[in-house]
């Protein structure tokens, strides 16, 4: 499925003015070595959204985030944040940018409150507004209990939600957020969810990544798939479950003649008839419509399901779909393959099992001159023994070498 089919429009403006877009990327490019981390990424985030760029550890998304905070040079592509172009104004943008990153940026010999409190944009108020604003923001993220501890006894979570608490410090207008939510217990996933929330109520864009299908559905008014670098898919949560068929609604019936009536009313072609479960599967996206008319169906044949079950694909099928149809190993070939310079066992053996040929062979003029025509039907019989010997050893290794089939599927 290519990009171009499952974004949502084409990717035209970036020169010029700032538009719609916080974050406006174009052609993006990025490679360690031979390595392609980001090969020709595009992306488009209003202002004031929640963004999810949702993919596996591999995809890119670390990258993505380290770019886009002017951390990270990009190898080609346009990129603007923040109204800002990339790399000409990168420190306008680390300035406007807040970046919560995998690696935590808390200073483990201070407390949680003096962390906060040496962000560089509370350095600049007066102390007691640089407290008051301190206190408030370690509230937000839950933290008001160790504010006073050093950041060393913190938990893991409780310093990523430090972390949070510093950017959000620095009042940035754009915020991205590397896996926002890994290492935090229920409750800081809740908090954390509630300042995302919070902040694009205020008018904030937020760039989040994750791996797990379900915070982006929790999250995101869009959602992003990286896969391999690239964007394979993006759009509303509802956009990109219309990606994916699988919906249907499963009716339950209380005998096998109900069910033989209510498969009648549906075509044999889409509806998936179960004599064992008494049940009848009719494909559809699972909408109140369908379920309505299906339901109006059966009441005007006078059949009454005992049950109904209406299934969806979720976002986790989406993804799956997406990103699981990958790379497979190397095809098994009929040829093996040996070290540089060593010759293979097959052919070294075959030249083994030959000698006694070839030594009879050169040795029958001469044996034969010494002792006369007499010794010549011995001497001939002895090279077609040995000739034989070595036909059969070919032949056992043949043997070895051919696949061995069990059933149609081997």
């Amino acid at each position: 499925m290519s990009q171009a089919a499952t974004a949502a429009g084409p990717h035209p403006p970036l020169p010029g003015a700032q538009g719609p877009s916080a974050i406006q990327v174009r052609g993006l490019r990025k490679s360690y070595g031979r390595t392609t981390a980001i090969d020709d990424f595009h992306l488009d985030v209003p202002h004031g959204t929640v963004f999810a760029l949702l993919g596996l550890d591999d995809a890119g998304k670390t990258t993505v985030m380290r770019i886009l905070s002017a951390r990270t040079a990009a190898d080609g592509g346009d990129i603007r944040v923040a109204g800002y172009d990339l790399p000409a104004d990168a420190a306008a943008v680390r300035a406007a940018v807040g970046l919560v990153g995998r690696t935590s940026a808390v200073n483990t010999r201070r407390t949680a409150e003096e962390n906060v409190r040496l962000t560089p944009a509370l350095r600049r108020l007066p102390a007691h507004e640089g407290r008051s604003r301190a206190a408030e923001l370690l509230a937000r993220l839950g933290l008001s209990r160790v504010a006073a501890e050093p950041a060393a006894a913190l938990s893991s979570g409780q310093r990523r939600q430090l972390d949070l608490a510093m950017v959000l410090a620095g009042d940035p207008g754009v915020l991205l957020m590397d896996e926002p939510t890994a290492d935090l217990d229920p409750v800081g996933r809740r908090i954390v969810r509630d300042v995302v929330r919070e902040l694009a109520a205020d008018g904030i864009t937020v760039l989040f990544t994750t791996c797990s299908p379900q915070e982006a559905g929790l999250l995101a008014d869009r959602i992003g798939v990286l896969h391999r670098g690239r964007l394979v898919a993006e759009g509303t949560q509802d956009a990109l479950l219309r990606l994916v068929p699988g919906g249907h609604i499963r009716l339950h019936f209380a005998d096998a003649a109900e069910l033989a009536t209510a498969a009648a009313l549906f075509s044999l072609d889409t509806a998936v008839r179960d004599d064992t479960a008494l049940s009848l599967q009719i494909p559809g996206d699972g909408s109140v419509g369908l379920m309505r008319a299906v339901l109006d169906i059966l009441d005007g044949a006078g059949v009454e399901p005992l049950r109904l079950a209406v299934h969806s694909p979720g976002l986790e099928d989406v993804f799956t779909a997406l990103v699981d149809g990958g790379s497979q190993g190397p095809q098994p070939t009929d040829r093996a393959v040996h070290p540089p310079g060593e010759e293979p066992r097959d052919s070294r053996s075959m030249w083994q099992e030959s000698l006694p040929v070839l030594a009879a062979a050169l040795l029958l003029p001469a044996y034969v001159a010494e002792v006369g025509l007499a010794a010549l039907p011995g001497v001939l019989l002895t090279v077609l023994v040995c000739v034989a010997l070595a036909l059969s050893g070919c032949r056992r290794r043949a043997g070895r070498r051919a696949p061995q089939r069990r059933g149609p599927l081997a």
